[in-house]
């Protein structure tokens, strides 16, 4: 059973995912904040606002830059940096293989934002969702069940834990 104090403890990161996050922030708020000014300046002068596609574009990339520098300021501000256990237990940071009504899975545990630190073609689960939760603390071998969203009973056998 997940410990209800994990909930609001923000988003599960590598140190290295944490790092490369860290340096997007930074690089969107020195770098690419300053350019995508200049290129806005740029196509204001050239004249009609209304009509101007150049305009209209870089407004639309400076809001989509601006959007993820929150995103990046929030994911960063609740981040949980960590390493996954060791012992053979599943916990955030691990790479789980299960049985999953019947179908073989493999898939890690933690934020969205650890993709790039796992093998490829593994999925990144939170360890907030019904699966992450029932999967908690417990090792190989063990078999688990969850309620999921849809309201079915599902079952999960713990075929091999590793970490990332």
């Amino acid at each position: 059973m997940a410990d209800e104090s994990t909930e609001n403890q923000g988003t599960w990161l590598t140190q290295e995912a944490f790092d490369r996050l860290t340096e997007e922030l930074q690089r969107r708020k020195d770098t690419e904040r300053k350019e995508i000014a200049q290129r806005v300046e740029a196509a204001r002068q050239e004249g009609d606002l209304r009509e101007n596609a150049g305009y209209h574009a870089a407004r639309e990339e400076a809001a989509l830059n601006e959007a993820r520098i929150v995103q990046l300021i929030d994911i960063l501000d609740h981040a949980q940096i960590g390493q996954a256990a060791e012992d053979g237990t599943v916990s955030a940071g691990t790479v789980v293989t299960a049985r999953i009504a019947g179908r073989e899975q493999t898939f890690a545990l933690g934020g969205q934002e650890i993709n790039e630190d796992v093998p490829e073609g593994v999925k990144v689960f939170s360890p907030d969702a019904p699966l992450g939760k029932a999967l908690m603390g417990h090792r190989a071998g063990q078999t688990v069940s969850y309620l999921a969203p849809n309201g079915k009973e599902i079952s999960a056998e713990i075929l091999k834990v590793t970490p990332l």
